[in-house]
C-alpha cells in the first residue's frame, strides 16, 4: 500500500509539473513567484508583484548564479519561468531549460536555422511561450517548433513561410487558449507581413491575418498601384490580450521600402498600427496608425500595455504605448478611441497630433538625396524594449533615448526576391547635448529628470523614469 501511494504521489507530481492551462495564464497575478508568459501576463504590464525586495534591503543583494549563453549575437530573450524552471533562448534558436534557484542547465534543445535564413537585424530570439507541458519558440528560418517542456525533446516543426524570401519570425509567441500566436518579421526585405494563428497540438494554421490588405480588400486602397505586394509591415514583438473583449493587440512594423515612399503611396495600412484582433477568428476589430505613410522606419512593435484606470473621474479600459515616433499614446482599447498623446522626446518630423491622433506632418521633414536631419533617429524615441505599468503609481515607465536625430537619406527601390528593400539608409543615430524639454500640461503628465549636461546621447532606463502619469487632475 506504501508503495502504491509513493507511486502515486510521484505520478502526481509528475503530471502537475509544467501544466500551464489558459486559466493559469488567464490568473497570471496570482502566482507572482512565476513569470508564464513574454510579459508576465496578458495585460503586459510587466509589474511583479513580489515584495520581498524593498528600498531598505536592495542594497544587500548579491549575485546567486549567472548564466553564459554560448553565442556572441546579441542576447535579448525574456525568460519565463515555470514552478522552479526557468526557460530562456539563445541565439539563433537554442531554448535553456535552467533550474531557477541554482541556474544548473537541465536540458538545451538545439535548433539549426536554414542556410537561407536573412533576418535583417541579428540572429536573435527573444523568447519561448508555454501551454501545457509544451514551449513554442519561433525561429529565424520563419519556423514554429514545439518543445516538450520536460525534456526539451522536439515534439513538431512547422514551417511558416519562405525564408529565401525574406520571411523570418525572432519575437516569443502568444498562447491564447488552443492557440499559439505569432507574426513574421522582414519588411526590409520585402515581404508582405501576417499574424497567424496554430493549434498547440499539431501546429496546423487555424487563421491568418495579413497585415496589409490584398486587392479588394478594406485598406488596399492606402497602398498606390502593386506596392502592398511587397510592403512589409512584420510583427517582431508580441502582442497582448484582452480576456473580456478576447481582442488580442498587435503591433506592425515598417512599410516597405523603409526610406523611399515614391511608389508606396497613401497611407500604406496596416503598416505601423496597433490592430485589435478576435482571438479566435483573426478578424478585424478596430486599428490606429501611428504614423501614417512612414518614411523613418518608426515600427509600431511596441508591446500594447493594458491597464484599468480611472480617467477624468471615470473608469476606463486604457491601451498604453510609448511609439518609436516620439508621442506616448492612451487609448480606449475596447474600440481603439483616441484619448491622448504627447511627445516624449524631441520631435520634429511632425508638428503635432490631431484631434483624432493623426500626425500632422512637418512639411520639411522627407528623406532626401542629400539627407534630411529628423528628430528622433530612426531608433526611435523608444524601440522594441518593454515598458512597464504600476498599478499603485498609475506611473508607465519606459526606456528613451534624448536628443537623438540622423540624417534621412533617399535611393531608388527595386523589389528582388530574399534582397535588401529599404529605399536608403539614415546617417545615425547622431547624438546632441541637449536640455529635456518642460512637461507640457495635459491629463496625461510626462516627468523629465533634470537637465543633462552630457555629451552624447542620453538613455534613461525604464526602472529610473516615469514617463506619464494616467490620473487626471
Amino acid at each position: 500500500m506504501l508503495r502504491r501511494t509513493l507511486a502515486f504521489l510521484v505520478f502526481t507530481a509528475l503530471a502537475s509539473y509544467g501544466q500551464v492551462t489558459h486559466e493559469r495564464l488567464l490568473n497570471a497575478d496570482k502566482e507572482p513567484q512565476n513569470w508564464l508568459t513574454y510579459s508576465g501576463g496578458f495585460a503586459s504590464q510587466r509589474y511583479s508583484l513580489l515584495s520581498q525586495i524593498t528600498p531598505d534591503n536592495v542594497k544587500d543583494l548579491t549575485l546567486q548564479w549567472a548564466f553564459q549563453q554560448r553565442s556572441i549575437e546579441k542576447f535579448e530573450t525574456t525568460p519565463i519561468v515555470v514552478d522552479g524552471m526557468m526557460y530562456l533562448t539563445q541565439a539563433p534558436n537554442d531554448i535553456v531549460a535552467l533550474d531557477a534557484a541554482t541556474g544548473e542547465i537541465k536540458w538545451l534543445y538545439n535548433y539549426t536555422p536554414a542556410r537561407d535564413a536573412r533576418p535583417c537585424c541579428g540572429r536573435v530570439n527573444r523568447g519561448v511561450a508555454i501551454a501545457g507541458n509544451t514551449l513554442y519558440m519561433v525561429t529565424i528560418d520563419a519556423h514554429l517548433v514545439a518543445v516538450n517542456a520536460r525534456d526539451g525533446k522536439q515534439l513538431w516543426d512547422h514551417e511558416v513561410a519562405k525564408a529565401s524570401a525574406g520571411y523570418a519570425m525572432t519575437h516569443a509567441p502568444l498562447v491564447i487558449k488552443d492557440k499559439v500566436i505569432a507574426g513574421v518579421a522582414g519588411a526590409e526585405f520585402g515581404i508582405r507581413g501576417f499574424i497567424a494563428a496554430f493549434d498547440v497540438a499539431t501546429g496546423k494554421e487555424a487563421w491568418r491575418f495579413y497585415t496589409i490588405p490584398g486587392k479588394g480588400e478594406p485598406g488596399n486602397e492606402t497602398w498606390a498601384g502593386d506596392s502592398w505586394m511587397h510592403g512589409g509591415a512584420s510583427v517582431w514583438v508580441t502582442g497582448s490580450y484582452d480576456p473580456e473583449t478576447n481582442l488580442t493587440f498587435w503591433g506592425i512594423g515598417n512599410p516597405g521600402p523603409d526610406y523611399n515612399s515614391d511608389k508606396r503611396g497613401g497611407d500604406n495600412l496596416y503598416s505601423d498600427c496597433v490592430v485589435a484582433l478576435d482571438a479566435d477568428t483573426g478578424k478585424l476589430k478596430w486599428y490606429f496608425q501611428f504614423t501614417p505613410h512612414d518614411d523613418f522606419d518608426y515600427d509600431a512593435v511596441q508591446v500594447p500595455v493594458l491597464a484599468d484606470v480611472n480617467w477624468q473621474g471615470q473608469p476606463r479600459k486604457l491601451m498604453l504605448w510609448g511609439n518609436r515616433n516620439g508621442y506616448f499614446y492612451a487609448f480606449d482599447r475596447t474600440n481603439g478611441k483616441f484619448i491622448k498623446g504627447t511627445p516624449f522626446v524631441k520631435v520634429t518630423w511632425a508638428k503635432g497630433l490631431d484631434e483624432i491622433g493623426r500626425p500632422m506632418r512637418a512639411n520639411d521633414a522627407m528623406p532626401t538625396a542629400q539627407g534630411t536631419d529628423i528628430y528622433p533617429s530612426q531608433t526611435g524615441g523608444t524601440n522594441w524594449f518593454s515598458p512597464s505599468f504600476s498599478r499603485h503609481t498609475n506611473l508607465f515607465y519606459v526606456n528613451s533615448w534624448e536628443g537623438v536625430h540622423a540624417k534621412f537619406n533617399k535611393t531608388n527601390a527595386e523589389y528582388q526576391e530574399g534582397e535588401r528593400f529599404t529605399g536608403g539608409a539614415p546617417n545615425g543615430p547622431t547624438c546632441v547635448a541637449s536640455a529635456r524639454p518642460s512637461a507640457p500640461t495635459s491629463s496625461v503628465i510626462p516627468r523629465r529628470s533634470a537637465k543633462s549636461s552630457a555629451r552624447g546621447c542620453t538613455r534613461t532606463p525604464a526602472t529610473a523614469r516615469a514617463s506619464a502619469q494616467l490620473t487626471a487632475p
